[in-house]
C-alpha cells in the first residue's frame, strides 16, 4: 500500500481556501472543450465510471531495485486497474514537465479516456519519491514535490457530467465535494481520505461523509478517525457518520467490509515473498479493482460489493509484481480471471 505524504500537503490545506474554482474555466474553453468531448464520447460511447486524483511522477528505491520518473499517482494507478473491467474517465492535472512516454502508457489500456487529463505547459507536475525497507512493509517518503496541487483542481468536463459510478481519490474533502457536486445523478459514490485530513479538515471530511456511500480507510487511519482500534468496530462508527460500507484495508493481511447488510473479511492474494517486486500503487489499484467491477455489474448487493473486493485485491497483486504499471500493461483480463479463479479456491473454507 502506498504511504501518503503528510506534512507537505499542508499547503495544499491552505490554498484551498483562497482556491474554490473548482470546474470553472472560460467560456471560450469550455466550448472548445465541450465540441472535442461531444466528439470523443459518440466514438467511445458511455463511459460510467470517473475517477479524480492525482498524476505523478514516482521514484521509487526498494530492495528489488531502482526506477526514477516513472508514472504514478492515484488516478493512473486506479484507472489502469479499473479499465480491465469498464471504461473509466479520469480527472487530474500535469505540468509542461510530464514524460510524453507517460501519456502512451496511459494509452496503452484501451478503456481510458483521457479528455480530463489537463496539461499544464508552465506548470510542473506532482512527483514522488520513496524508499521501501527490506520487508516492504514500510517506507520513508524522500521527496514530494507538490507541483500542479498547489493550483486549482483541474476542470470536470461537460462530457463527463453523465458518469455513474464516482471515486474520490485521496485529496482535500472540501475538493471531493466539489468535484461530487458535478454529478447529483449519481449511483455510487466512494471516497479515499488519508491521515492528514482527519487531523487538519474534520469537519469537511465529516460533511463529504453524508455525501457519499462508500469510504476506503486503512486500518491506522480508521482507528485514528475513531479512536477505536478494532478496525470492524471502527468501521461501523464512521457508518454512523453517514456512508453505506466502509473497506479497511490492512495491507498484507487483506481487507474488511463493514456495510448494513454484514461483514466480510478478503485475505490478501498469496503471492510469494519474492514476487514482491514494488508495493507503490497497489491501494489505488485495489481500487480500480473494486470500482471497475462495480461499475460494469451494476451489482450494489453486500455479494456483489464481496465479489468487487476479490477482484480489487486479483488486480492489486499485479501492480506488486512490477514497478510502476508495468504488472498491470503486461496483463490481460484473461491473466485476471485466471488468476481470480486460483484465489476463490485458495481463500474456500466451505
Amino acid at each position: 500500500m502506498r504511504q501518503r505524504a503528510v506534512g507537505s500537503w499542508e499547503s495544499v490545506a491552505l490554498l484551498i481556501e483562497v482556491r474554490r474554482g473548482f470546474g470553472v474555466a472560460g467560456d471560450a474553453e469550455l466550448r472548445a472543450q465541450s465540441s472535442k468531448q461531444a466528439k470523443t464520447a459518440a466514438i467511445l460511447g458511455s463511459m460510467p465510471l470517473l475517477v479524480t486524483g492525482t498524476i505523478g511522477i514516482d521514484t521509487v528505491h526498494a530492495p528489488t531495485g531502482k526506477v526514477e520518473r516513472v508514472l504514478g499517482g492515484s488516478c493512473a494507478y486506479f484507472a489502469a486497474a479499473a479499465s480491465f473491467q469498464t471504461r473509466v474517465r479520469l480527472v487530474g492535472a500535469v505540468g509542461g514537465d510530464w514524460p510524453a512516454e507517460h501519456r502512451k502508457v496511459l494509452r496503452s489500456f484501451d478503456n481510458i479516456c483521457l479528455e480530463g487529463l489537463e496539461e499544464r505547459p508552465k506548470s510542473r507536475t506532482f512527483a514522488w519519491g520513496g524508499k521501501y525497507h527490506e520487508n516492504m512493509n514500510s517506507r520513508e517518503t524522500l521527496f514530494t514535490e507538490l507541483g500542479v496541487l498547489e493550483e486549482a483542481p483541474p476542470a470536470v468536463p461537460e462530457a463527463y457530467r453523465d458518469s455513474e459510478y464516482i471515486f474520490l481519490a485521496n485529496t482535500h474533502p472540501e475538493v471531493q465535494m466539489e468535484l461530487l457536486s458535478h454529478f447529483p445523478e449519481h449511483k455510487l459514490a466512494v471516497a479515499d481520505s488519508m491521515d492528514l485530513w482527519i487531523n487538519i479538515a474534520h469537519d469537511e471530511l465529516m460533511q463529504l461523509f453524508k455525501k457519499i456511500d462508500g469510504v476506503v480507510i486503512n486500518d491506522s487511519e480508521a482507528e485514528q478517525l475513531t479512536d477505536i482500534a478494532n478496525p470492524i468496530s471502527a468501521a461501523r462508527k464512521i457508518i454512523e457518520m453517514g456512508p453505506m460500507f466502509v473497506i479497511v484495508k490492512k495491507g498484507e493481511h487483506g481487507a474488511i467490509l463493514v456495510h448494513d447488510d454484514g461483514v466480510a473479511t478478503m485475505p490478501a492474494y498469496p503471492a510469494d515473498h519474492q514476487q514482491v517486486v514494488d508495493p507503490t500503487g497497489a491501494g489505488d489499484s485495489f481500487a480500480g479493482g473494486f470500482m471497475g467491477y462495480i461499475a460494469n455489474s451494476g451489482d450494489l448487493s453486500f455479494h456483489g460489493l464481496q465479489t468487487a473486493m476479490a477482484w480489487g485485491t486479483v488486480t492489486a497483486s499485479f501492480v506488486i509484481e512490477s514497478f510502476g504499471l508495468d504488472g498491470l500493461a503486461n496483463a490481460t483480463k484473461e491473466d485476471l480471471a485466471n488468476r481470480l479463479k486460483f484465489f476463490q479456491a485458495a481463500a474456500r473454507v466451505a
